[in-house]
């Protein structure tokens, strides 16, 4: 994948209403919202937001970052799809600041997709505990941990946006072009396909590493597990 980044700290279509501003980082896009503003009358000033600067932005992939005012699940959907169909734009994922984990990966390129089409992802809103399991047939993005003895079947991909320490298994039909990503990753099984990955348990007696989010994917018959940076989301194909 060739990825095509938008310049640094620029800002981008001044001549459209300032209820929307957009500003470029390193490799993605800021969203600054006004939040005095009718939440429809504001998606459609993002709408025409990136329909005028689509020619700016061409095929890039970017991270997005949502500023300015607090937004709901259904909300942040209903923007990432204004941004999706006003523009080219490749969204690798949705950053968010908050107090506990400093990013939100909601998806990473076209594999967690917000069209209501058969690739659609879906959201658990949750933590799964006491032996619970969830099988999909779908991409699947869960909103809490996944406790040790839970289970996360999806023929697609994975995304846990909490602690995965229980077993993931992604491309569940047996597609290695798939991937797990986690807040915090440490799980007990994980495969991908017919690949399995054997965790690194680190020593009891050694000090806990920093939590980093990481992404479990398949590389020349390998599962890779490595923390998400700029530089891998980038260079990041499957």
């Amino acid at each position: 994948m060739h990825s095509h980044m938008v310049c640094k700290n620029t800002q981008i279509g001044a001549n459209v209403k300032n209820s929307v501003i957009l500003k470029s980082f390193s490799s993605g896009i800021s969203v600054i919202m006004d939040d005095s503003i009718p939440f429809e009358e504001l998606l459609e000033d993002v709408a025409a937001k990136f329909k005028e600067a689509g020619g700016f932005f061409k095929d890039a992939s970017v991270a997005i970052s949502l500023e300015g005012r607090v937004l709901n699940e259904q909300e942040e959907r209903k923007i990432l799809d204004a941004i999706t169909q006003n523009s080219r734009l490749n969204v690798l994922c949705l950053m968010g600041k908050d107090e506990e984990k400093n990013i939100k990966f909601l998806g990473i390129q076209n594999n967690l997709t917000f069209q209501k089409d058969e690739n659609c992802g879906q959201f658990y809103r949750g933590t799964l505990k006491d032996g619970q399991s969830i099988e999909t047939e779908h991409s699947i993005v869960i909103l809490g941990d996944v406790c040790e003895g839970c289970s996360v079947y999806s023929t697609k991909d994975i995304v846990v946006l909490g602690s995965l320490l229980g077993e993931a298994y992604a491309g569940a039909a047996g597609n290695n072009n798939h991937f797990v990503v986690a807040l915090e990753m440490n799980p007990k099984k994980l495969r991908i396909g017919d690949l399995k990955y054997t965790p690194q348990r680190s020593s009891k007696w050694g000090l806990k590493a920093k939590t980093v989010p990481k992404i479990a994917y398949s590389y020349n018959g390998k599962v890779l597990v490595e923390p998400i940076t700029k530089d891998l989301l980038e260079n990041f194909t499957l």
